[in-house]
């Protein structure tokens, strides 16, 4: 998540002015009046969290060094889940101690968890993907795996989007299972877009559109393609006709198009980072998203460098248009375990919001360093 960021901001006339704020006014009341499109509100149940804390007891042999690695010993953050045969089933990153003491210093590794609550968790002894001798060892080694999140396809496979990492560029990338063990690397995401020019980018955080059948996030289309919110410190968005090969929307000035960006005075005023898959409702679409603060000009009551979540409504048939956006967070830190590891500032970076048993489970990295739960009740409409 924090490790490859950057900066951004954005402001303001007499009569004319006045009638301005009286618009805006009204505006914000009925959007706050109106804000039935929301997921939550969501409670952090206590008793259960963390749901996954880092373990010194599993070990692997690496294929990159043939070394045994404490493949969780320093970290484990940044959950992506899915909703198969009644049980929720929870990737998550986790973090070697080996290599630098700093944020993005480390291997990642993405391990397997599966549970029949969705609060308690039983974890797989290996990983299920880690970096190899393959063909995405350029861009995977020495960083490793990172930051997942899972949709299913309409024919039962599988879509992982994470984030290789090589201690240079990271890039966003897709891999397919049927089973959520066996893992088929497909490489960068934008690798054939724009013949390559994507390539050398720095991208990541892949939210694919998808609605909801059940208990599952099935990856759909909208206008006859599939569509991916994805980056930060801005969101930008990409379409796709097999879910595995994605083409950026480009600007009039041939860069990737900006679809959710920071805003100044706001809890989002530093970043915004793709948060879960995005999900169709009656209302549109929704996208929860990741939310720096900015120390200067940011969220005053809130500290410098914090990470939130924010929720963004978008057109169900125009996923480029944004309708509306919430004004404040609707999850931050509160907890100790929240403000306590790798990233004091502290941190809930969403990733995982599943339907499961007549509620949605939003699962979240708690400061680079634990995997967090909170609960909602799932209404009718969703």
């Amino acid at each position: 998540m924090v490790h490859h960021s950057t900066m951004h901001t954005l402001i303001s006339c007499m009569k004319a002015s006045r009638l301005f704020a009286l618009l805006a006014i009204v505006t914000s009341v009925a959007h706050a009046q109106d804000r039935t499109w929301m997921f939550g509100p969501f409670e952090k149940p206590r008793a259960a969290n963390p749901v996954i804390s880092p373990s010194a007891v599993a070990q692997v042999k690496s294929p990159m060094t043939d070394s045994v690695v404490q493949w969780e010993a320093y970290a484990t953050f940044n959950p992506a889940a899915i909703v198969r045969n009644g049980k929720v089933f929870m990737l998550y990153r986790a973090e070697d101690a080996t290599g630098a003491t700093m944020i993005g210093g480390h291997t990642s590794r993405l391990g397997l968890a599966e549970s029949g609550d969705g609060l308690r968790f039983t974890r797989r002894a290996v990983p299920v993907l880690q970096p190899d001798r393959d063909a995405q060892a350029r861009y995977e080694w020495t960083g490793g795996v990172e930051d997942p999140r899972l949709v299913e396809a309409e024919d039962g496979r599988y879509i992982l989007t994470y984030t290789q990492w090589n201690g240079d560029v990271p890039r966003l990338a897709i891999a397919t299972s049927t089973d959520l063990i066996s893992w088929q690397k497909h490489g960068p995401a934008f690798a054939r877009a724009g013949n390559g020019k994507f390539l050398r980018s720095e991208t990541k955080s892949g939210a694919i559109l998808a609605r909801v059948i059940d208990d599952r996030l099935v990856a759909t289309k909208v206008n006859g393609t599939y569509w991916m919110y994805y980056n930060v410190p801005d969101i930008q968005i990409a379409t796709s006709d097999d879910l595995i090969s994605w083409t950026p929307l480009e600007d009039a000035n041939g860069r990737a198009l900006k679809v959710l960006s920071p805003r100044a005075g706001y809890f989002d005023s530093w970043l915004v980072e793709a948060g879960p898959p995005a999900i169709l409702t009656d209302r549109g679409i929704v996208l929860l998203y990741n939310a720096g603060n900015l120390g200067t000009h940011g969220d005053s009551s809130l500290p410098q460098r914090v990470y939130t979540g924010g929720q963004a409504l978008f057109d169900a048939t125009n996923p480029i248009r944004l309708l509306d956006r919430t004004d404040v967070p609707f999850i931050k830190p509160t907890e100790a375990y929240e403000k306590t590891g790798q990233y004091v500032e502290g941190t809930t970076f969403v990733e995982a919001l599943v339907p499961f048993k007549g509620q949605w489970f939003l699962y979240y990295g708690m400061a680079d360093s634990r995997v967090g739960v909170a609960v909602s009740r799932r209404t009718a409409k969703r």
